[in-house]
């Protein structure tokens, strides 16, 4: 199967242009939602559980560290498909309270050498009240097997001091149907959205949040590779202080270093994928560290293999997402990484994944 999507699938899919070929992911996965049978016949394929990979967090299980990251399905179009292709959580997203088209096209970009994808997509979604609706005319709880993430984000025409309004509209709005959320302030394609970063104007925003979370849902951040260290310790404290549920690193890049592909070395937009895979687990060792292991991580950035994975958590990272790995390595690669994942904590002498988290930060 893996042969499969190596030497015919993806040649066909690389044949469009990266957005025309995600759009045609979205519609496969769609549905797959839709349709009970197709879900069960893909999860025969796609699934793989152990019992030394299951853990629980924020009150919820999670059968698997592997999740599907922020940016795949932006408008949470197909949620029962991604339990069935392996994932022990998915992340929805970015979502913002208004909708908003985009940046102009082309705006997807992949850098096949350094098995990468450059997006400017600029947090294109159909925002927060039409998705609301659409969820709440399907039985998520009732079907829903896996926990559901839901990324915020800024909408572009809200100004920066008002970002914190903007962020709760989309949340209450969207509060009955996420599992966690994440607040979103480390994509480079909205004009002004790392700036919100900086401790003052992230504690408001995260402060604001917290007054409207009455149910006490997960609540985390989601940070850019590219801080400062100094920057990055400052928000792993913030977050202590606040008392977050975690910490989402990292967000893309836009840094072009070592890129095969200088076609793009001055384009705009965040690049994911390989060249983003160490700068992602530093941030998290150094997270990790600055929290004393209090603070759970999700580690993304560049994980297409059973070691990429494996560095992450021992680095720090709790659970795990991909996104550019799935697109370059295929559906199967979930399910490779989970079986070598119990692999690793044999060879290890752990008995369970949460065992493992951590235990390698020293290294890095």
């Amino acid at each position: 199967m893996s042969q499969v999507y190596q030497f015919l699938l993806r040649p066909l899919l690389f044949r469009f242009d990266p957005e025309t070929a995600h759009r045609l992911a979205i519609a496969s996965c769609r549905t797959i939602s839709e349709s009970k049978q197709l879900q069960s016949l893909v999860g025969n394929v796609c699934r793989y559980q152990h019992p030394s990979l299951v853990q629980n967090l924020w009150g919820q299980e999670f059968s698997n560290p592997l999740g599907l990251a922020a940016g795949f399905d932006k408008d949470i179009a197909a949620p029962f498909a991604y339990q069935s292709l392996g994932f022990g959580f998915a992340e929805m997203g970015s979502i913002t309270a208004y909708a908003q088209p985009g940046n102009p096209l082309p705006r997807l970009f992949r850098l096949e050498r350094d098995r990468a994808l450059l997006n400017r997509l600029g947090f294109n979604n159909r925002g927060a009240t039409d998705t609301a609706k659409a969820l709440a005319a399907i039985d998520l709880e009732a079907a829903l097997k896996i926990p559901l993430g839901i990324n915020l984000g800024k909408s572009k025409i809200t100004p920066l001091d008002q970002a914190a309004a903007d962020y709760c509209a989309s949340f209450r709005l969207l509060a009955p149907f996420a599992s966690y959320f994440v607040i979103n302030v480390s994509s480079p394609n909205t004009p002004g959205l790392r700036d919100l970063q900086a401790i003052s104007q992230l504690a408001e925003i995260l402060k604001q949040i917290q007054l409207e979370n009455s149910k006490n849902i997960p609540i985390l951040v989601k940070v850019a590779p590219d801080l400062a260290p100094t920057d990055l310790q400052a928000i792993a404290h913030l977050a202590l202080e606040l008392k977050l549920s975690g910490i989402i690193a990292t967000n893309t890049t836009i840094s072009r270093e070592n890129l095969q592909d200088q076609s793009f070395n001055h384009a705009p937009g965040g690049i994911s994928g390989k060249p983003l895979k160490a700068k992602s687990t530093k941030a998290i060792s150094l997270i990790w560290q600055s929290t004393e292991g209090k603070l759970p991580i999700i580690g993304v950035g560049g994980i297409s293999s059973i070691e990429d994975a494996w560095q992450k958590i021992c680095a720090g990272a709790s659970l795990l997402q991909i996104y550019t790995g799935w697109v370059y390595e295929g559906p199967l690669v979930v399910k490779r990484i989970l079986q070598g994942l119990v692999g690793k904590l044999q060879e290890n002498g752990f008995e369970r994944i949460q065992e493992a988290v951590g235990s390698g930060h020293s290294q890095f």
